[in-house]
């Protein structure tokens, strides 16, 4: 099958003015439960859009672990190329595709770190294995062979062993605060519901967008 042949029709849900919150923040909180009831594959999976010092664009994808009206925060390594790149230029753009029910939501703002204890709160609610793994890995940086991470995760295995393992000083949690919020809605014919919230000194002001 040629490529320009592989396309679906939109037809399962709708995106009106009258149904969404006037609240950015609400309605995302609507869409992520809707997307956690259709047990969307990593429902909080995000692609999270930077530019690095020297004005490269990239793109991964990383976890949502929190938001509320002061941001979407995420967790990871400061030193990474995120990292750095987000030190640099503190803004991101996150992407939440859920297929499912043929929905994005687009989010665009300035980003900070989250507070020592805030990070130490969820570093200790991950897993151990996850908690070891963070010290383990150098992120983004060249490693000679695979054995290297696995002889570190062995080496800090015993000796953390009988003890709790401490949040690394290089890792901790990214809030992005929403400036921009575009929430898209599959829709047939390609002709597709896409409402923007931005957010002003007075509050949030909301706009369709043609498709």
């Amino acid at each position: 099958m040629s490529l320009a042949d592989l396309r679906r029709e939109y037809r399962n849900h709708v995106l009106t003015e009258h149904d969404a919150a006037a609240d950015p923040i609400a309605q995302f909180r609507l869409w992520f439960d809707e997307a956690l009831q259709a047990e969307s594959l990593e429902a909080n999976a995000m692609t999270l859009a930077t530019v690095s010092p020297a004005g490269d664009p990239a793109a991964r994808t990383v976890l949502l672990k929190g938001f509320d009206d002061d941001g979407f925060v995420f967790f990871t390594n400061y030193e990474s190329a995120k990292g750095a790149a987000l030190t640099a230029r503190p803004r991101a753009c996150l992407l939440f595709f859920w297929r499912e029910l043929e929905r994005q939501v687009r989010i665009t703002g300035e980003v900070s770190r989250v507070s020592r204890e805030e990070s130490a709160e969820y570093f200790g609610s991950r897993p151990r294995e996850s908690q070891i793994g963070a010290w383990v890995s150098p992120q983004s940086r060249p490693i000679p062979h695979r054995g290297v991470l696995e002889e570190n995760y062995e080496s800090l295995t015993a000796q953390y062993e009988g003890g709790p393992v401490p949040v690394p000083p290089f890792w901790g949690g990214y809030r992005v605060a929403p400036g921009l919020v575009e929430f898209w809605q599959g829709r047939p014919s390609r002709l597709h519901d896409r409402l923007l919230y931005t957010r002003t000194p007075t509050g949030w002001t909301r706009v369709r967008l043609a498709p």
